[in-house]
């Protein structure tokens, strides 16, 4: 799925950020129907925001969750809540921080930048996708 894609180099070429990177290839993963000035919210997302804060792949996963799991809105949503803590815990507790900077530190290459950083976040997104799909639990 998402994971796939990000692995085969989804986005490389377009020159995509990380928070690009997830919602593009999720909307091709998952076929969300976004449309490209949808998919241009998440311009503004990359490098944590531009200021090294919560990892754009992860502010694009929680975009994804919101896209997939809320009708309305938040509030009226009996899961984004509970799937978004799910996302970051399980992101921290597997690359070790949720932070654009630290993780830039330990985790990017020149070669590959943040390929592993933004991998790692399809990899949990799809398994909570997959897993609520199952459920039957998508709006």
């Amino acid at each position: 799925m998402l994971q796939d894609l990000i692995e085969a180099g989804f986005g490389n070429k377009e020159d995509l950020n990380c928070a690009e990177k997830i919602l593009y290839g999720a909307n091709e993963a998952y076929h969300l129907g976004l449309s490209p000035e949808a998919l241009k919210l998440s311009a503004g997302f990359g490098g944590g925001m531009a200021i090294g804060s919560v990892c754009g792949a992860l502010t694009a996963s929680i975009m994804v969750l919101s896209h997939l799991f809320v009708k309305n809105n938040a509030h009226a949503s009996p899961v984004i809540k509970d799937l978004s803590q799910e996302l970051f815990t399980a992101y921290e507790q597997e690359m070790g921080d949720i932070h654009c900077t630290p993780l830039k530190d330990k985790h990017r290459t020149p070669e590959l930048k943040c390929q592993k950083v933004i991998a790692k976040a399809a990899e949990i997104l799809d398994t909570i996708v997959r897993r609520e799909r199952e459920k039957g639990t998508l709006q």
